[in-house]
């Protein structure tokens, strides 16, 4: 069954930079599948996946068949069941193995109510990123709206957090209600596996209606907060076509800002969010700077590099064929990185090496959404240190860990 999926998904699967350590965390589906998904058998169910609920390298629509259990419907987010659809692209419903797939990025971002009728459960299992503007989180929420107003329980099949449980930082996203790339009042990084997100988001009411919902969480074995994705000694699956490894996703929560700016995140090359630049500047000079920071974990180094058009990852990067001066941005330490950190020094460096005219055009509509507030741009814009507007979300940040302590399931 679903033969392309796998495929898909084995394309895209890449070594883990410690394969010694392989199997030391059992996610969320080999419990269930350990347990032969006797909690699925006879009961009629929604399924929220994509390629990258995997085990092994066999996905879960397959190894659920085995067991002769099969969802009635299939939701599917941002980037559709393959995980193949560019960033932004709507998608219809569909079908796959005569099983019903319905897009939760198309017409609608929810569930809608007759889709669910007559169904037992609703279980989620996707990859996450760990970044609050990362859409996967978002569509959890909204199932997990739709489930409470069907009055049917939810499942979550725990995956890690691939930075980790322990690196939480940004500013708090302020203005509500918000947005779908920037839906709940959390950090940038939030430190939160799935499961612990999804008892948070109902715990706090950061959605409307959640109060009566029956959730529930198929936890991991060994996974500690301590461990970021290379711990794990899990395979890494590309969550989407420019998160192909795990080096991206590391960078994303701070070099991802950068689609919300005039410069270049590195769509369009072989490295996105690996790259930052702008035409004209002067590369030696940005590098010289950022190495000058002591960022932890980074190194600098200058580059020439033009994007292009990459069908099925970006077809349209912002400059396209045009030659950028930037920054490759090298990973010497991937357990002391600080991306989002990294991400303020990055930005305010791109920002200042503009002349005045062109930095009125610099930061573009959805920054702030993205950033949690304003007050990242308006530090950069003013002309200040990073480590000073680092130290803007430092309160913010800790009022979150408070919060969130009754929300974690997994200790150090």
């Amino acid at each position: 069954m679903l033969q392309c999926i796998i495929a898909v998904s084995l394309m895209l699967l890449l070594c883990s930079p410690n394969p010694s350590r392989a199997h030391t965390v059992k996610i969320g589906a080999v419990i269930l599948d350990d347990q032969g998904f006797q909690s699925l058998k006879g009961k009629k169910f929604a399924l929220v996946t994509n390629h990258s609920a995997t085990v092994g390298g066999v996905h879960l629509l397959d190894l659920m068949e085995k067991k002769g259990v099969q969802p009635a419907v299939i939701f599917t987010p941002e980037h559709g069941l393959k995980g193949i659809a560019e960033d932004g692209v709507h998608l219809p419903d569909d079908s796959a193995a005569g099983i019903p797939v319905k897009s939760l990025y198309g017409a609608t971002k929810k569930p809608r109510q007759e889709d669910l009728k007559g169904l037992d459960l609703v279980l989620f299992d996707i990859q996450d990123a760990g970044v609050r503007f990362y859409t996967y989180i978002s569509t959890m929420g909204l199932a997990m709206q739709a489930a409470a107003l069907s009055g049917i329980p939810f499942v979550v099949l725990d995956r890690p957090n691939p930075l980790g449980g322990n690196y939480v930082s940004g500013f708090v996203r302020q203005e509500l209600p918000a947005t779908f790339t920037s839906l709940y009042p959390i950090p940038v990084a939030h430190g939160m596996t799935v499961g612990e997100l999804a008892g948070m988001i109902k715990g706090e009411g950061m959605l409307p209606g959640l109060s009566q919902l029956e959730l529930s969480v198929v936890r991991m074995q060994g996974w500690q907060r301590s461990m970021r994705w290379p711990d794990t000694g899990l395979p890494w699956i590309a969550t989407s076509p420019n998160i192909a490894v795990f080096e991206s996703a590391l960078l994303y929560p701070g070099t991802g800002l950068l689609e919300a700016t005039g410069a270049s995140e590195g769509r369009g090359s072989a490295q996105p969010f690996r790259l930052a630049g702008l035409p004209g500047l002067d590369a030696q000079a940005l590098a010289q700077r950022l190495n000058e920071e002591e960022l932890a974990g980074l190194r600098f180094e200058p580059v020439q590099f033009t994007p292009v058009s990459l069908p099925g990852f970006s077809s349209v990067p912002k400059y396209r064929n045009r030659e950028l001066g930037g920054v490759r941005i090298e990973i010497t330490d991937y357990r002391s990185v600080l991306p989002v950190e990294a991400g303020v020094a990055i930005i305010g460096a791109l920002y200042d090496a503009l002349p005045e005219p062109g930095r009125a055009a610099f930061f573009r509509w959805g920054f702030d959404d993205m950033a949690g507030s304003d007050a990242m741009r308006k530090g950069v814009q003013a002309g200040e240190p990073p480590g000073m507007i680092v130290a803007r979300w430092n309160a913010e940040v800790e009022d979150f860990l408070d919060l969130r302590k009754g929300y974690l399931l997994y200790g150090d």
